[in-house]
């Protein structure tokens, strides 16, 4: 749920998120799709709370109409709440809270994901998995932004943080992080560059300006284009590919969705499993001469074409 100025962003916005959920699912191992759901907010005025609902309900609609096709969940801008207005319409719907038999809020489990994302990638770029005393900058301090923070303080991590919201400043207080404009949390001179925040941040513009040896966050879609993979490794970056790093919401659902019912500690055992999935992909784009995108991008595709009838 988001604001856009034109449908068109709606729809663009729509049908890249869904690829790169279909490649996060196949690179994770998962028995589902990729479907993905927008709904479009208003730019220029404020959503009421009975049009919101109205909204949802709406969509709820939607979802039913595809008949099992597509089971939604909450991403940016819901809340389990709003999963629980949506289940008035269709029972296709997961991220529940545990009180209705759900696995509730998922940023969590998305947080961790990332965060032994990052790990793994400090033990390609650095040789050490240990994040005492890596600076890491986090760009983004929402639902998963802010866990992941959190969860990299308590490692030992020294960080710089950033939001458009003002008010995360507080968080950001509470773990000794040191607050700075999203501009400058992009190019800080940092051994981590985790973007948490919308996609897009890589680009022909920011990545020449980035002075970190590794990139991985919770920010789906962080390439502007796909080539930008390409100009990452020509400076030396490391990018763990964020389709494969911001799994762990996901990942988590999936065990919802199984047949003996959704289990945490089942779940948490699953989404460690996202360092395994990046190793490989690490190994693999060095056994090809490749990005890590085109690592991951094959891993996915092998997938797909094996669960292809």
């Amino acid at each position: 749920m988001w604001v856009y100025d034109d449908a068109r962003f709606a729809m663009r916005d729509v049908l890249r998120l869904s690829r790169a959920m279909t490649f996060k699912s196949a690179a994770a191992g998962l028995r589902l799709g990729g479907g993905k759901g927008v709904i479009m907010l208003p730019p220029d005025r404020e959503v009421s709370p009975t049009r919101r609902r109205d909204v949802l309900l709406d969509f709820g609609d939607t979802v039913e109409e595809l008949g099992g096709r597509y089971s939604t969940a909450e991403d940016v801008g819901t809340s389990a709440s709003d999963m629980t207005v949506i289940a008035k319409r269709t029972s296709h719907v997961t991220g529940l809270s545990r009180r209705r038999g759900g696995s509730g809020d998922p940023s969590p489990w998305t947080a961790l994901g990332v965060h032994v994302a990052i790990e793994e990638a400090c033990e390609e770029a650095f040789g050490s998995r240990s994040l005492q005393g890596r600076s890491v900058s986090v760009l983004g301090l929402g639902h998963v932004g802010g866990r992941l923070a959190t969860r990299l303080a308590r490692a030992g991590a020294k960080l710089v943080v950033a939001d458009v919201d003002a008010s995360k400043r507080e968080l950001a207080t509470k773990l000794g992080a040191r607050w700075v404009t999203p501009a400058k949390a992009v190019t800080a001179d940092v051994d981590v560059f985790a973007p948490c925040a919308l996609g897009g941040v890589l680009d022909d513009e920011s990545v020449p300006a980035l002075k970190c040896a590794v990139v991985a966050g919770a920010a789906n879609n962080q390439l502007a284009d796909d080539s930008i993979a390409e100009l990452l490794q020509s400076r030396g970056i490391l990018w763990a590919p964020d389709f494969v790093a911001n799994a762990g919401g996901i990942v988590n659902i999936s065990v919802e969705l199984e047949p003996d019912g959704y289990d945490p500690k089942r779940a948490e055992v699953r989404v460690q499993a996202i360092g395994d999935v990046l190793r490989q992909v690490f190994e693999d784009a060095r056994a090809i001469g490749a990005t890590p995108l085109t690592a991951a991008m094959e891993l996915a595709r092998r997938r797909l074409r094996e669960a292809s009838p």
